[in-house]
């Protein structure tokens, strides 16, 4: 009897430290979950913004510039997201985090989007591994703009068109355009994170 206390205590101590070392893992598990959240929050944030930017601009090409349609294929995207990073900066702070620089333009299969680094404002918090409570969660994200519309590429820019938005279809008649023309930004384009 007296030979297996000591036994039973030792086993009942590696028991407590594997449970505090899980609880470690899973600690930094959930602070690496929740940066994650963050930074895909924040780079959908950049990318719907500069879609906004983007729908501003072609509402203001249409029946102005003789190449308005190049806005919905993608050629004019250069230069979109003036404010991508403050839309970012803002959500990741609804998500207890920071946005690390800026939100960095970017091409993912053909597509504009914008690359987002986040680090969450709290830290792991104290474990029996030494150092994760000044240790922050960080991640990354990258969301995508993706044009909707088909359109006939012999199209006169000038004369009324047809627009073919995932099977919706969207009339525009540049010489009598109005901004109520346009359906939602969603229809256009559609704004995911990148595979």
């Amino acid at each position: 009897m007296g030979s297996t206390l000591p036994i039973y205590i030792w086993l009942t101590g590696i028991l407590l430290f594997a449970a505090f070392a899980f609880f470690a893992f899973a600690q930094a598990a959930s602070a690496r979950n929740g940066a994650q959240s963050a930074a895909d929050a924040a780079a959908l944030a950049a990318a719907q913004d500069a879609r906004d930017e983007l729908i501003e601009r072609l509402e203001g090409a249409i029946g102005a510039e003789d190449d308005w349609l190049d806005w919905l294929d993608g050629d004019k995207f250069e230069g979109i997201g003036t404010t991508a990073t403050a839309a970012a900066q803002e959500l990741a702070a609804d998500n207890d985090s920071t946005v690390q620089g800026a939100a960095q333009p970017t091409t993912v299969n053909s597509l504009p989007g914008f690359k987002v680094a986040v680090k969450t404002n709290y830290t792991v918090g104290d474990s029996i591994i030494p150092g994760t409570e000044t240790k922050h969660a960080n991640a990354d994200a990258t969301a995508v703009i993706e044009p909707r519309c088909d359109f006939d590429v012999d199209a006169d820019p000038a004369e009324p068109i047809t627009l073919d938005c995932d099977g919706e279809p969207v009339d525009i008649d540049p010489e009598d355009f109005d901004l109520d023309d346009l359906p939602d930004a969603s229809v256009l384009f559609s704004v995911h994170l990148a595979e």
